[in-house]
């Protein structure tokens, strides 16, 4: 076994696998990027180094840079974790070259997956199914229409490097096909330096299941078995579980050998995922192999008893395969959500800010949290927005669905929006339930999804006694402070003359402001809430973020957090966040030009694909900006003349910054 290795990554990832090597006895070095310097891998690692700023390109993406630390500090080995170098064959050779062990699979295993079109050949040569399309090195746009149109619609296009998404359309018809083409190889070109693309039959109704698979240096592979993935949005994964709910005993077994076949096909060595699409049918197509650990490992690792990360270690030190085949069983059901800073109801767009509240469940044997952030973390715009993940585990679904609605229950973020509430939602509806998930579920149920969620008079009145109880400590500590502790003029308690004793909040719900009311009465106090109704109230406690209500017919002990006017309160059918509103405050503003177009999010400005003073029409793409890895096209909203352009390529902007301005045409 090894006695140090580095860490190459950053977040979630590098913490976990820290996490394993303490286990272990092996120490770790962390990098860092300028933008990482007070994160908590670089906290929890032995030692830490820079690496350069913020950008991936100048930190997490410099192999030499990565590979001369190594050298400094002894490391035998480093783990990529996944992204950024995870399946880069050229780092993995140079690490070879420098006799630094890399930690997954050899550069040739990498060569031969990077390529999806190189990857189907070698799969159809093993026997492996694969998908009816187009594979091949012809990059014409005419030729690759044609192929279109034989293969049929709809189609995928996907980018044969990389993954995540990025690259990759759906296509109905042909008419569109060119455009589709077009924003593929552009984004594929941005991303992985590759714009070939390949074409695939789209398979109606799919299930993304994905089998992991792990070979050693031995000639050995195994499975443990599948993970269902068809809950995505932007083609990402947001919830994951296995056993898979489509599954049965003879597809698993048809499957999971499939999947060994392919990795005994490359020699592979260590972690890596086969991804297959299964139609209704149960008819499975390979898609492409992960050449790597995947986010959603947590998942194989509670059915399996196994620590997927620790095998990573032993296997690349040369150790044969804990496990063989007949060894390895699958138990009860883990589920996996992704708790990302995004805004579900704008298009899942990310979101940055400061995370000044963050509350998790305690682990347990049947609750797991893999995070890499803390409260005061900086959510920014280069890299990955996600915060955290949140798996279960249950003896069977049933039982691990009502945990996990548990757990985002007990789950609040302050600071920065995110998909929690949606997470609720997906968790809670029938079809979730039923296992009827296949990848159009966030499509398909959308409405239900989105819809707004009503606030209980519970949650209003759970907001509003913080508030006050927040403000009483205030006061007892000004008082305490002060000469007179017993002046009336500390009380600050709502009475006045012939009027009644009590304190009103304002909230800002969407564009409407609310009120509520917290009177004192003989018996406590009464609430009246934004719903209609009076919640009578006889005590009232706050011992940190933790609210102790005695109701007059029940007693309730919830958890508030609060920095400045954002309250979360977390209710056990889930979270409801609220924003307290200054009536008094002034507020003051910049109205952008009539025609302005602003940054949905913060983000870099790639492209600019329209001169200033052309004309333009409506739904005309005007440039191109990139957040978290990901493109986003702004449109003209209608016809006229690009009037301006505030940003140059390459520039950096904030959220709701106005990038141009589109002036009526004469």
């Amino acid at each position: 076994m090894f006695r140090k290795i580095l860490i190459a990554n950053r977040g979630e990832i590098a913490c976990r696998v820290i996490q394993t090597c303490r286990l272990l006895g092996v120490q770790t070095v962390a990098v860092y990027s300028d933008a990482d310097a007070n994160s908590l891998h670089v906290e929890l690692a032995d030692e830490a180094w820079r690496i350069g700023g913020p950008r991936p390109v100048d930190s997490y993406l410099r192999g030499d840079v990565i590979l001369q630390v190594a050298r400094q500090t002894g490391a035998e080995a480093i783990h990529p974790g996944y992204g950024f170098l995870s399946e880069n064959a050229d780092f993995a050779r140079a690490c070879r070259e420098a006799g630094v062990v890399f930690i997954g699979p050899t550069p040739e295993a990498i060569d031969a997956m990077g390529s999806k079109s190189a990857a189907k050949a070698i799969m159809e040569r093993a026997g492996v199914p694969i998908v009816p399309g187009y594979h091949g090195e012809q990059q014409d746009s005419a030729f690759l229409l044609a192929e279109a149109q034989r293969i049929g619609f709809p189609l995928l296009i996907k980018a044969i490097a990389g993954g995540g998404g990025k690259g990759m359309r759906r296509v109905d018809s042909a008419d569109e096909f060119l455009s589709q083409l077009e924003a593929a190889q552009r984004e594929a070109q941005n991303a992985f330096g590759d714009a070939t693309v390949l074409l695939e039959r789209y398979v109606l109704n799919p299930h993304h299941i994905e089998f992991q698979v792990f070979g050693d240096q031995h000639g050995q592979a195994v499975h443990l078995f599948e993970r269902e993935c068809s809950i995505q949005r932007r083609h990402q994964k947001i919830l994951e579980e296995s056993p898979s709910p489509l599954m049965t005993p003879e597809l698993r077994a048809a499957m999971g050998e499939a999947a060994v076949k392919a990795a005994l096909a490359i020699g592979y060595v260590g972690a890596g995922t086969i991804e297959f699409i299964v139609g209704d049918d149960r008819q499975f197509y390979f898609m492409e192999m992960n050449t790597r650990l995947q986010v959603e490992h947590p998942v194989t690792e509670l059915v399996s008893g196994q620590d997927l990360v620790a095998w990573q270690l032993q296997v690349a030190a040369g150790l044969p395969l804990p496990r063989q085949q007949a060894e390895l069983q699958q138990r009860g059901h883990a589920i996996e959500v992704r708790l990302y800073a995004e805004n579900p109801d704008n298009a899942f767009l990310p979101e940055t800010g400061t995370l000044t509240g963050l509350a998790f469940p305690p682990a347990s044997a049947h609750m797991r949290v893999d995070s890499g952030v803390r409260v005061g973390d900086a959510v920014g715009v280069f890299y990955d927005p996600m915060l955290a993940k949140l798996i279960v585990w249950g003896e069977d679904r049933p039982q691990a669905i009502l945990r996990l609605q548990q757990m985002l229950a007990q789950t609040g973020v302050l600071g920065v929006v995110t998909n929690l509430d949606f997470l609720g939602k997906v968790a809670a509806h029938p079809a979730f339930l039923a296992g009827d998930t296949d990848t159009g579920f966030v499509a398909t149920h959308a409405a239900q999804l989105h819809a707004a969620r009503a606030v209980p008079a519970l949650a209003w009145l759970a907001a509003s006694a913080r508030v006050w109880l927040d403000e009483q400590q205030a006061r007892q500590q000004q008082a305490s402070a002060s000469n007179d502790p017993n002046a009336p003029w500390h009380q600050h308690d709502g009475w006045r003359l012939n009027a009644d004793h009590a304190r009103t909040q304002h909230w800002q719900q969407g564009e409407a402001i609310v009120q509520t009311r917290l009177k004192p009465v003989a018996k406590g106090w009464s609430c009246h809430t934004p719903s209609g109704e009076v919640m009578a109230v006889l005590r009232m406690a706050l011992e940190g973020d933790q609210l102790s209500l005695q109701l007059a017919d029940r007693q309730c002990r919830l958890t508030v957090l609060r920095h400045g006017s954002q309250l979360c309160v977390m209710l056990p059918e889930g979270g409801y966040a609220f924003q307290l509103f200054d009536p008094y405050a002034v507020k003051l503003s910049e109205e952008g030009a009539e025609g302005g177009l602003t940054a949905p999010m913060p983000g870099r400005v790639v492209r600019i694909l329209a001169e200033v003073g052309s004309p333009v029409k409506k739904g005309q793409p005007l440039l191109i900006l990139e957040a978290m890895k990901m493109e986003h096209t702004i449109v003209s909203p209608r016809d006229g003349v690009l009037e301006s352009v505030r940003f140059a390529a390459d520039a950096i902007v904030e959220a709701d910054a106005l990038l141009c301005v589109v002036s009526e045409a004469g």
